[in-house]
């Protein structure tokens, strides 16, 4: 299979590509700066760039966005007007989205709109919500699936076994490489097409 991973030299990214890899999978790494992942076809572009992101998801059977809105005091309208042209773009091509905790929910109400939801994480959490929104919306011949983490995932063991769960979260943590493990899973035997869905160790 020919997977094209955006923001393959981030830490959730960089997960995703390996793991591609090590199952056998052509890999492009997308990044906005030059920068070799071993295995993988580099390739420099942004997210920004519909026109060269219609024609890398046409030229592949896969498109995992795995970037994010600005940790640096960046604008995060730009990134979430980049995540809806990336929607309107993929054609028939599957879209695997990396999704925030922060939309997942417990009891109805959204984990970014609790009590104690750490002050320094609100800004992302919220703009990565408002992506989740936006693909809900999109049209209905987008196929895609929105893997939620875990409320926290951090590079750590790659075990191999994880739980999943809808619109809750499965759990309170997992790796960034059984993160991974779960995402390739779904795209190589696809089990939520239109939907979100999380998973934790």
């Amino acid at each position: 299979m020919k997977i094209a991973v955006y923001g393959a030299t981030g830490m959730v990214g960089s997960q995703i590509a390996a793991e591609a890899l090590r199952r056998g999978h052509d890999v492009t790494a997308v990044s906005r700066r030059v920068s070799e992942v071993p295995g993988a076809l580099s390739r420099q572009a942004d997210l920004a760039d519909a026109e060269t992101f219609a024609e890398i998801a046409g030229a592949h059977d896969v498109v995992v966005l795995a970037t994010g809105p600005s940790r640096t005091g960046g604008d995060h309208s730009e990134w979430l007007e980049a995540m809806k042209q990336a929607y309107a773009s993929a054609g028939s091509t599957r879209l695997l989205v990396v999704g925030g905790a922060g939309a997942l929910e417990i009891d109805g109400k959204r984990l970014v709109d609790t009590d104690g939801f750490p002050e320094e994480y609100r800004a992302e959490a919220l703009t990565l919500a408002e992506a989740y929104e936006a693909i809900l919306a999109a049209p209905a011949e987008l196929d895609w699936t929105m893997l939620a983490a875990a409320p926290e995932i951090a590079p750590g063991e790659r075990t191999g076994a994880y739980i999943t769960a809808k619109d809750s979260p499965a759990g309170g943590r997992i790796s960034t490489q059984d993160y991974a493990v779960a995402m390739l899973d779904e795209i190589e035997r696809p089990a939520h097409r239109r939907e979100r869905f999380t998973s934790a160790n």
